[in-house]
């Protein structure tokens, strides 16, 4: 059995498992841990986990320690210098005309890797800009394209339902959303009902769908004939969280049915 404790660098990012058999972390701990790109501040949000090797199909890295007051002051230097970085990206990607709207600007904890996220529709050449920014900050520049998803999830913002954006609140991974989960909802195709604010499909027509696909099994179809007591019926309307499904008889009588479990 390992012994891993799962940690997010930031609040809405995904989970990611690290070795931590020398230390006793509990949730809600900062730690500093070793990743691909450096060391990095991250912040634990389960108790020390024990997993079988076999379940783990890659490589772990490790905790390098509980996080201290003066890593957690570095961490926030580190925070505001970043977002001292990102503006003066956006006034020399300005000057130097390119089609990039940069979203965010991150330092790795060790400083020895700045990024840059951006969205645009086009391919950027944006190697003079991060030569300058090399030469500005004496570390190495990273500048990264991402997604409209990707960009609404680091911006936020209140979706159709008048609630804070799925993506920017607790969605830790964007999984590929298809027009069939629309479908199996049985809501209009209006791209004004089911697209989120990044003009995608709605994220939370994924995680709902298990539910729907679930529900429908025990439904019949609109305009399904079924056979009942009082006769042959038409299915004319389902309801698939509730289970319920309302019948026209011949004598133009409606009836609606519940599916018991």
């Amino acid at each position: 059995m390992l012994e891993v404790v799962g940690v997010q660098f930031n609040k809405t990012g995904r989970v990611y498992y690290f070795s931590c058999e020398n230390f006793d972390i509990k949730k809600g701990q900062e730690v500093i841990v070793q990743t691909e790109r450096g060391i990095q501040f991250a912040f634990s949000i389960t108790d020390k986990l024990q997993i079988e090797q076999k379940k783990i199909n890659f490589p772990l890295k490790s905790v390098l320690r509980v996080a201290s007051l003066e890593d957690k002051k570095e961490y926030k230097t580190n925070l505001k210098d970043a977002e001292e970085a990102l503006e003066q990206c956006k006034k020399m990607a300005e000057r130097q005309k390119l089609d990039m709207n940069l979203i965010e600007a991150e330092y790795t904890f060790d400083r020895n890797q700045l990024v840059f996220y951006f969205f645009s529709e086009n391919r950027v050449d944006f190697r003079k800009l991060a030569k300058d920014l090399a030469s500005m900050y004496k570390t190495r520049i990273e500048l990264r394209q991402v997604g409209v998803r990707d960009k609404a999830k680091q911006v936020g913002g209140v979706g159709v339902c008048g609630r804070t954006l799925c993506c920017s609140s607790f969605l830790d991974n964007l999984d590929s959303v298809s027009i069939n989960m629309a479908k199996n909802q049985n809501i209009s195709l209006n791209p004004n009902k089911i697209n989120g604010a990044c003009g995608r499909l709605l994220c939370c027509l994924k995680f709902e769908n298990d539910v729907y696909e679930k529900n429908k099994k025990d439904i019949p179809y609109v305009g399904e004939r079924i056979k009942t007591k009082k006769g042959e019926a038409r299915v004319i309307s389902i309801d698939i969280l509730s289970k319920k499904y309302k019948l026209l008889y011949e004598n133009n009588e409606i009836e609606e049915i519940k599916v018991e479990k």
